[in-house]
């Protein structure tokens, strides 16, 4: 990739992604499975696959993939779009049926995490654990980052810092 096309790429996303409240559920766990796929890697990988994984996970909708069966996780493992590690491709799908529960019982995946707010990053990481596969700290911190649930995606004397201010991420309060 050229260096003006990376620039642009992470340029793209801190500019109008990360930090950024998300309220739609398939959204959310769409970033959730990026966070996952990107442990060990750099997140430009990820970033540069993204197109791939929504078209690998149906545009990360929540009960297809909640509905996945061993086709498509052969499927997704024979994907050279996407990160085949068997570990992140299971966690995508059982992870998908943990959010079903969650929409179940909360209404939605956002609600769920509202009804959590506010947490401190070791109460968050509990409760990832406790609730969702593969999911560390890192991630764990870096989904609600990008999500707005957990304040730090950028610096205060960020102009972004600023734009995400105007939509009310949780961390900010009401």
């Amino acid at each position: 990739m050229q260096p003006e096309a990376r620039r642009a790429l992470h340029k793209n996303y801190h500019d109008y992604h990360y930090g950024f409240p998300i309220h739609d559920d398939n959204e959310l766990f769409g970033r959730l499975i990026m966070e996952i796929n990107q442990a060990g890697l750099s997140w430009e990988t990820i970033l540069r696959k993204e197109k791939a994984f929504r078209n690998a996970y149906d545009n990360f909708d929540i009960a297809k993939v909640a509905a996945y069966a061993e086709a498509d996780r052969q499927r997704l493992l024979a994907d050279a779009g996407i990160i085949r590690n068997r570990l992140k491709i299971n966690a995508a799908i059982e992870n998908a049926k943990a959010i079903r529960q969650l929409q179940q019982e909360y209404g939605s995946f956002e609600k769920w995490l509202e009804h959590h707010h506010p947490k401190t990053l070791q109460e968050w990481m509990k409760l990832f654990k406790k609730t969702f596969r593969f999911t560390g700290g890192e991630i764990v911190n870096e989904f609600l980052m990008s999500t707005g649930y957990l304040p730090g995606a950028h610096a205060p004397n960020c102009p972004v810092h600023t734009e995400i201010l105007k939509t009310k991420p949780m961390w900010a309060g009401k």
